[in-house]
């Protein structure tokens, strides 16, 4: 997957508020017997950008022992096939943030066009699971970058 900048996302008609992305095309392995992604495959694109939003964005860095940081749940939307060959443009970015978790949304675009969108709700914890609260410095981050509302 290649990181784009808002600029190179507007420019492959990914619209507003969506400041985060990344670039890559539908290889063979992701397709199903029905020759369109396969629904796992868009649960392993969520991930791989979910992974770089947090080292960008700062998720897991704090001062002393980093949370243990879980996905509490996800689920898919889809609207139009995606298919062999494809190039797209997924998005990521918060959208709400509570005391120790945050809510993100996705978004898949080919040809500028969203085929596919996709909620995850991720929870911050301490080592021994109980809840820990986000830190001072990713709700600054998250509310700058995404405009993330508190709840």
């Amino acid at each position: 997957m290649t990181p784009l900048t808002e600029d190179q996302l507007r420019a492959q008609d990914v619209p507003a508020p969506w400041s985060f992305g990344m670039a890559d095309r539908v290889r063979f392995g992701e397709i199903d017997v029905l020759g369109h992604v396969n629904n796992a495959a868009y649960l392993r694109w969520f991930e791989n950008l979910r992974i770089h939003y947090f080292e960008v964005y700062g998720v897991a860095t704090y001062d002393h022992i980093p949370p243990k940081i879980v996905l509490r749940n996800i689920s898919l939307d889809f609207k139009a096939e995606v298919k062999l060959n494809d190039t797209y443009v997924l998005t990521g970015r918060t959208v709400e943030m509570r005391t120790s978790s945050f809510t993100m949304h996705y978004g898949v675009y080919v040809r500028g066009v969203l085929t596919t969108t996709g909620t995850a709700v991720i929870v911050n914890l301490n080592q021994d699971n109980t809840k820990r609260p986000l830190a001072d410095s990713l709700r600054s981050t998250l509310a700058l970058r995404d405009g993330t509302v508190q709840l």
